[in-house]
């Protein structure tokens, strides 16, 4: 875990805490349905964390996921997060998941725009 703060014009981290990939026993998402930015890091002890965002939460579990599954392949828990955009194998997949996602958001928004805007004979 990192600390930030700014000094006039220059940003300052500092490392506050480490943890092993290894002793993560799960994640939980606390709300799948909602845009949450706040999840639980279930080590020996459970840490209550808040990601800059929803779409960095998820990124942040995408990617302990993949770091297990390469160098642990261990049973890693995570729950409460919406299936679609952590697995590699869902339609979603790529490079740059939170950008198809919003670009397939903004397709069928414009679908329905369109749709309410025929006529009805």
């Amino acid at each position: 875990m990192v600390k930030h703060w700014r000094v006039d014009r220059e940003e300052k981290y500092e490392i506050v805490e480490k943890w092993f990939l290894k002793d993560l026993e799960m994640i939980d998402g606390k709300e799948a349905d909602t845009d949450n930015p706040y999840f639980d890091m279930h080590f020996h002890k459970v840490y209550n964390m808040e990601a800059y965002s929803c779409a960095s939460k998820y990124t942040f579990a995408r990617t302990l996921n993949q770091l297990n599954a390469m160098y642990l392949k261990k049973d890693l828990k995570i729950v409460n997060f919406d299936d679609t955009y952590i697995n590699d194998d869902s339609i979603w997949s790529s490079n740059n998941r939170d950008c198809l996602v919003l670009m397939r958001v903004c397709f069928y928004a414009s679908n329905l725009l369109c749709l309410s805007l025929c006529p009805l004979s």
